[in-house]
């Protein structure tokens, strides 16, 4: 009886019996399984990926993306460095930080996987915000010197982010860890002073960020001029974003906050053609991706132009993929200067 089912399971196999046709080579060849890390669930990481890969996924039939969260960015490079994942986010201050080997990278060691540029997606922008009743007392960000503040995950971009601009402006803080879930009532009872928020593309909160917002009453904490300069001095961008990206809910018209870029990588182990298979579909159908992500609306705005300041925000830290590398040159937004930083 056994032997008879066997036999018949692999006629099934063999011929397609169950569909009607005659299996082929092409028809059995399975889709490129690609495991993508990202950060965890309800951060801006894993809001972009999902909507990015709906849409990859759907007009690639030869590929097949399986969104994997981690603890943080930091983790996703990691693990994708030792072959445990495909793909990994990663922004270009972890990039800055393996080629220095400083911060969250000392004494890292790139293993199986290259760390390359495949795909830049937006920006994220950096502040502080405070509980309301303190907001008075408070001007600048040297004014938490020696306060509990929490500046996101410790394993986080968004973290290294903005802790190396509280560290240029010397402010001294004293930072606190607690979940994303729980830092509105960590600030309402005191644990810590101020709370990281920021935006993606200038106009989206992180979800965890717009839940605080919603839960008790925070105001943005801007740096003062004079702190605005000293940043800009030593090359860190500002820009201002509007209160209503918050849904005017920090007691301001506009947040002053500290942009870096975020993108979503692969290496060698996806071929030129596949990944800039991958850079056209976006571009094709970037309407539909923003709309279900506003925190990708610079794509819409300027993709490819995006792809370059994210290239120029890295410098010699990272090489970049020969499919990104193709996509900027049909598109006469390749400089020359790049080539012998393409990977083959």
């Amino acid at each position: 009886m056994k032997k008879s089912i066997v036999t018949l399971a692999g006629a099934i196999a063999l011929f397609g019996l169950g569909a009607g046709v005659i299996a082929t080579p092409s028809l059995a060849q399975d889709r490129q399984e690609i495991r993508w890390a990202t950060s965890s669930v309800g951060s801006a990481g894993h809001r972009a990926l999902v909507s990015l890969s709906q849409v990859l996924n759907r007009n690639i039939e030869d590929i097949s993306i399986t969104v994997m969260p981690t603890p943080g960015a930091a983790a996703s490079v990691r693990g994708f460095a030792a072959g445990q994942f495909d793909g990994y986010y990663g922004a270009d201050v972890a990039f800055h930080e393996i080629a220095d080997n400083t911060g969250r990278y000392v004494g890292f060691e790139p293993g199986e996987n290259e760390l390359l540029q495949s795909f830049w997606a937006y920006t994220l922008e950096m502040g502080l915000g405070v509980r309301a009743a303190d907001a008075d007392d408070l001007e600048g960000w040297r004014s938490l010197q020696g306060r509990p503040v929490f500046t996101s995950p410790a394993p986080w971009d968004t973290r290294a982010a903005l802790e190396r601009a509280m560290n240029i402006l010397e402010v001294g803080h004293e930072y606190v860890e607690v979940d994303t879930s729980l830092a509105a009532q960590a600030l309402e009872n005191g644990t810590v002073d101020a709370i990281a928020i920021y935006t993606t593309g200038e106009t989206s909160p992180a979800p965890w960020v717009q839940e605080a917002l919603l839960s008790t009453d925070v105001r943005v904490l801007n740096p003062t001029e004079e702190e605005i300069a000293e940043l800009e001095a030593a090359g860190i961008q500002t820009v201002r974003v509007a209160g209503a990206s918050f849904d005017n809910a920090i007691g301001a018209e506009e947040a002053v906050l500290v942009p870096f870029y975020y993108g979503f990588h692969v290496g060698l182990n996806l071929d030129e053609e596949t990944v800039h298979k991958m850079l056209v579909v976006i571009e094709e159908n970037i309407d539909e991706i923003v709309a279900a992500d506003p925190g990708l609306s610079q794509l819409k705005e300027d993709l490819v132009g995006m792809q370059v300041r994210g290239i120029e925000s890295v410098g010699e830290a990272a090489r970049i993929h020969p499919g990104l590398a193709r996509f900027l040159k049909e598109r006469d937004a390749w400089k020359e200067e790049w080539n012998d930083r393409v990977a083959g």
